[in-house]
């Protein structure tokens, strides 16, 4: 059986002006779909096979990544269930001029094995940890499974209460409309997910631009769960939400229904939450405007908010400790 070492792949870019969002820096939907398109080709080669997105756990913007600089993008699979693989992703932005890299990003990401017909199908090897290290990953990948079947269970019990995920009665929201091209699709006739990992960076980046009347940078990325496949020749529907203003950075939920136009079929495809920073010219963060929530939509979605950014900051502040240690 591979060990995690056995499994990983780099992927290296170089970020050119057209990758930009804010000025001089790689926006942040570039590069979940770089993160997503690095991870799909390490997921796949240890499947032998087609795999789809099912979950994001976390990104964690550690510092932007300016133009001129190289990306580098290192994917390993962490842990492997039954059809599942957890994948980790971390990226290095590397100076031209000096050499110098940095740790700029980290996430993680879980793939699922399936057959022609979409189909979840057994994967077919493991992962053998080579070391006291790798049985840590393996580990943490195993904790963050059981938060994430948590996280499916609790939706599923507020769907229960509420009959379904109804819209509330938020007053920031911002709604785009696109379709699903061949050119987004990645295997047969699937989107490729990080091309909706750019998508959804976009809607939640043009909400928060709106509110703060200002720049804004991606920050970090939750949880993104997916539902069910999306297809070209479909319908996206990306729904935005304001949920959470903190002193210099605000959280936006992002829920994606597919359309199927020809039936007028629609299903919640996936939802995700992002965090963003308000920036000024200087590139600085900057205070947000106040926000109070009033209604019960707006109440609900700071609370769940707010128990989100503790285990955020919690998960963090240990990567930041890890990175300190694995440089000493």
């Amino acid at each position: 059986m591979p060990s995690i070492a056995d499994t990983a792949m780099e992927m290296i870019q170089w970020v050119f002006p057209e990758h930009a969002g804010a000025p001089g820096q790689i926006h942040g939907g570039r590069m979940m779909e770089w993160i997503t398109k690095a991870g799909t080709m390490a997921a796949a080669r240890v499947a032998r096979g087609t795999v789809v997105l099912g979950a994001m756990d976390d990104i964690d913007f550690l510092s932007p990544v300016r133009i001129g600089s190289i990306a580098i993008l290192r994917a390993q699979v962490e842990y492997v269930g039954e059809t599942s693989l957890e994948v980790g992703v971390r990226v290095w932005s590397e100076n031209v001029t000096t050499g110098e890299r940095n740790v700029t990003l980290n996430s993680h990401l879980v793939f699922v094995s399936v057959d022609e017909d979409i189909r979840p199908r057994l994967a077919p090897q493991k992962i053998e940890p080579r070391d006291p290290a790798e049985a840590a990953l393996v580990e943490a990948a195993r904790a963050r499974r059981e938060r994430r079947l948590a996280r499916f269970a609790e939706k599923a019990a507020r769907a229960a209460e509420t009959g379904g995920d109804a819209d509330e009665d938020i007053r920031w929201r911002f709604e785009s409309v696109r379709p699903v091209h061949p050119e987004d699709a990645l295997f047969g006739s699937m989107m490729f997910p990080g091309r909706m990992l750019m998508n959804i960076d976009e809607a939640g980046g043009i909400l928060s631009a709106r509110y703060c009347r200002g720049l804004v940078m991606t920050a970090c990325l939750d949880a993104l769960d997916f539902y069910s496949p999306i297809f070209t020749h479909e319908v996206l529907t990306l729904r935005a939400g304001l949920n959470h203003v903190g002193t210099s950075s605000l959280e936006v939920g992002v829920k994606v229904l597919a359309e199927r136009p020809w039936t007028g079929e629609v299903r919640h495809a996936c939802t995700a939450f992002l965090t963003f920073v308000h920036l000024g010219m200087d590139l600085r963060p900057r205070p947000c405007p106040a926000f109070t929530p009033e209604t019960p939509g707006e109440r609900r979605r700071w609370e769940a908010a707010l128990a989100r950014r503790e285990l955020r900051l919690e998960r963090v502040k240990r990567l930041k400790a890890t990175l300190l240690e694995e440089r000493r």
